[in-house]
């Protein structure tokens, strides 16, 4: 049986599908320009894939190693045509992404050990990371998991509101003490009500000041500290949320983020409204940090755990490449 077997269900690789549509069709458009009259994978035909690849913001690093494990391939066997290329290529991203996300999840689940699992979500404005916090609390809420959000970037009133109104939606409580209160303040006293509660996962919303890296630094260090004097190995995760339609400026974001605070997973937005997903395969490859979770579209639902073998299924599927 194919490792692309189907793992997701009908409703979800929908989701994915049309998540990837405008990635997957302008992908594909040039691709096959660049293909018309040729029957051998000869250097050309690689020059304009790498072309390809880079220009769908899978990052030249990235695309350099595929281009590489495609050449091994072909000097190998001789006899690979054109035809072929999909094939190939498919696999060598699913290999890629395969070396730097272990796991391979198709639901929302947490650690059996960690009680409450708590998660701190960093990024700058804008790239929907109230949101994703939002939607990730309707998530493991429909898993049966009890969760709690602390609204922790109080740098801007509107997010402390935004939050709220989140956990309104979603019907999880939350704790905040308004716009201007001490950060640390807010995520000491979440955790706390966490564990009086006995709740299963702990959500905190940060500031994302990125033109101030010494203040936001000095800002999440002393959050994470905080937060170990309640639970000592808290936070168990630090997640990333960055804005998959920006592109190559995802990537440096990620590097901004990585030289203030350590990340170990990373939650891509907006892949619906963009032709460059395949940033989610340079990120990967770039930082080695699990790409966690993927958001293709605006419901709830949207959110999607990251399944590296549905993605990259989803990435070459067939549907809609030939309009």
């Amino acid at each position: 049986m194919s490792i692309f077997s189907r793992l997701f269900s009908k409703e979800k690789k929908e989701d994915l599908n049309k998540g990837l549509e405008k990635t997957r069709t302008g992908f594909f458009s040039r691709l096959t320009r660049v293909l018309v009259g040729k029957s051998k994978v000869d250097d050309e035909v690689l020059d304009n894939l790498e072309e390809i690849l880079v220009s769908s913001d899978v990052g030249v690093g990235t695309t350099l190693k595929i281009i590489d494990r495609i050449q091994k391939r072909v000097s190998k066997d001789k006899f690979i045509g054109t035809s072929e290329l999909n094939g190939i290529l498919k696999e060598e991203i699913a290999a890629l992404l395969a070396e730097n996300n272990s796991d391979n999840p198709t639901e929302f689940t947490i650690p059996d050990d960690k009680k409450p699992y708590v998660i701190m979500v960093v990024g700058v404005n804008g790239v929907g990371k109230t949101t994703t916090i939002g939607k990730l609390a309707y998530q493991f809420s429909k898993a049966g998991k009890s969760v709690l959000l602390g609204a922790a970037d109080t740098f801007r009133a509107a997010a402390v509101e935004q939050l709220i109104i989140w956990a309104n939606r979603v019907n999880v409580p939350y704790v905040q003490q308004g716009m201007g209160a001490d950060p640390a303040s807010v995520a000491f006293d979440t955790l706390s009500s966490a564990k009086s509660r006995g709740s299963d996962v702990v959500i905190i919303d940060t500031a994302g000041r990125l033109h101030n890296k010494t203040n936001l630094m000095n800002e999440l260090g002393k959050i994470k500290k905080v937060m170990s004097k309640v639970i000592p190995d808290a936070p168990h995760e630090v997640l990333l949320v960055l804005d998959a339609s920006t592109g190559q400026n995802a990537i440096e974001q990620a590097r901004q983020f990585l030289a203030v605070t350590e990340v170990n997973a990373i939650a891509l937005t907006k892949l619906d409204g963009t032709a460059k997903g395949g940033v989610v395969i340079g990120i990967s490859d770039e930082f080695k940090i699990p790409v966690k979770y993927i958001g293709v579209g605006e419901k709830m639902e949207h959110l999607q755990v990251f399944n590296k073998l549905e993605f990259v299924d989803s990435l070459f599927s067939e549907e809609d490449t030939n309009g």
